[in-house]
């Protein structure tokens, strides 16, 4: 799931330098958190939040495959 948020979110992002993703694990929770720099905030997150929404879906439905549940943060 790492790589795959890092692949889409490079896509969108001016400077993918400063764009990483962390993994933090749980017993049944997985945070994602998706650091980048502050002026690619808005374009990660998209127009009324649609494009990180349709992340989080994505995540989300990935993680549940394997019973578990995903959490997607956007750090700028």
């Amino acid at each position: 799931m790492k790589s795959f948020v890092h692949d889409v979110a490079r896509h969108f992002a001016d400077d993918t330098d400063k764009l990483s993703v962390a993994e933090i694990r749980g017993k049944r929770t997985v945070i994602l958190e998706l650091r980048c720099s502050e002026k690619d905030v808005g374009r990660v997150i998209g127009k009324n939040g649609k494009t990180i929404g349709a992340m989080r879906t994505l995540v989300g439905a990935v993680a549940a495959r394997s019973k578990r549940k995903a959490i997607l943060e956007v750090i700028g």
